[in-house]
């Protein structure tokens, strides 16, 4: 069996040089050989990389990687851009779109890569609201509803490529005496939720794959109807593949999660091996920008991922190059040259990796170069579709590039 896989893995390392796992990209603005993740332990030595020769050579594990961040990561482009180049370069693996959240129904803006529709009155709140009257989880998000029409309805959208098909449902969401439930439907199934009051969340098991589900409420107990509070929903099948999973708040920044009640009990739900940290824009945003507390507070929420699962391993983004307005004008936030420092410092600490961002785009004032070639947003501190896109194919290659370096010099350990 292992000589069978390391056949099989040295005709993969071979075949990298004649049909290429990375994507192509621009090269105007990058030069591919900057574009790295740099580890500060060995790649030979990070477990992500062991789970994922697993999956892609025997078939076996699931693997969940989780990339939290603040409006970067919820207009959700650029992680979908690397999921579905990890599952299209890899065909024979199954992905789960993992971690949802109905953004619509909390009137922001929602991910294209799945559809969001609600019906009735919803209360939203958010972690980077000052006063929070009810616990928020992992999402950073909440919704509330007390109307009796109130309804969740969610749809992938799947192409010729990857698909996102589920048929397990677990709604992070709950009543306070339980006497308001919800009620799962799809095309060919109506079904109650199991209940698990540790994670205040409801499982639901369906009979066949499906790609949409709609969520409604029902009263159990002839009373006043009482408020339903959704936290978000993760939806998987049971097969062996990668679920990436991406947790965005537009403005958020590290504190913004720290004030999350119910963040470690979400969590535990999907137990992540790998965490892609991209929080940082909004916590370097002002004049006073305290690194200390930067690095203080990443650690605090690196003990909180930790608690869950100590294997969990980190690869930390720099912040962009951005400009702040200032009485309608633009000025270089020279900060992102100081966040990329607590970066390393941290990466270093963890052992964690670095794909560092900001030098990558060409340092201070680089983004007025992205934005004259179509990927920076008039603001200079967001970037457009493409912009995103191009992102996501690089940091893809980055951690590809990681990925067959391991292999390399693991060569030989397949053979004994």
């Amino acid at each position: 069996m292992r000589l069978f896989t390391y056949i099989i893995l040295f005709s993969f390392t071979l075949n990298v040089y004649s049909q290429s796992v990375y994507r192509e990209l621009n090269t105007k603005l990058i030069t591919e050989e900057d574009n790295e993740i740099i580890f500060f332990k060995k790649e030979k030595s990070f477990l992500f990389f062991k789970k994922l020769d697993s999956l892609l050579f025997e078939g076996k594990g699931n693997i969940n990687i989780m990339h939290i961040g603040g409006s970067h990561v919820q207009a959700g482009t650029l992680t979908h851009a690397v999921r579905t180049n990890l599952l299209s370069t890899y065909p024979h693996i199954v992905g789960d779109r993992g971690l949802l959240f109905p953004y619509t129904a909390a009137k922001t803006n929602n991910p294209y890569n799945y559809k969001t529709t609600y019906n009735g009155k919803w209360l939203a709140y958010r972690n980077v609201h000052k006063n929070l009257p009810h616990p928020l989880g992992l999402t950073g998000m909440l919704i509330v509803s007390q109307d009796e029409e109130a309804a969740i309805h969610i749809q992938m959208r799947n192409n010729v490529d990857v698909f996102f098909d589920f048929d397990r449902i677990r709604l992070l969401g709950y009543s306070d005496s339980g006497y308001v439930t919800p009620i799962l439907q799809t095309l060919s199934d109506s079904i109650e939720g199991e209940y698990d009051s540790i994670s205040k969340s409801y499982l639901f098991v369906l009979s066949e794959l499906t790609d949409s589900f709609t969520i409604r409420f029902a009263q159990v107990v002839d009373t006043l109807w009482e408020p339903f509070y959704v936290r978000g929903v993760i939806v998987e099948n049971q097969l062996p593949g990668i679920s990436y999973h991406a947790i965005g708040v537009n403005g958020a920044s590290v504190p913004s999660y720290l004030k999350c009640e119910l963040f470690e009990d979400d969590l535990t739900l999907i137990n992540p091996d790998l965490c892609v940290f991209a929080i940082g824009i909004n916590d370097a945003s002002g004049d006073n920008f305290d690194t200390l507390a930067f690095k203080q507070n990443y650690e605090a929420l690196i003990g909180k991922i930790q608690n869950v699962n100590p294997d969990c391993e980190f690869i930390f983004i720099t912040n962009n190059d951005s400009y702040r307005r200032i009485k309608r004008r633009y000025y270089n936030n020279t900060n992102g040259a100081l966040a990329k420092d607590v970066f390393y410092r941290l990466a270093e600490k963890y052992e964690g990796g670095v794909w560092d961002l900001f030098s990558l785009m060409g340092g201070l004032t680089s983004m007025k170069t992205w934005k004259k070639e179509g990927l920076s947003k008039a603001d200079k501190v967001h970037f457009t579709p493409a912009g995103y896109t191009f992102l996501g194919d690089l940091f893809y290659n980055a951690l590809m590039k990681a990925y067959l370096e391991y292999l390399r010099e693991n060569q030989q350990n397949y053979g004994n």
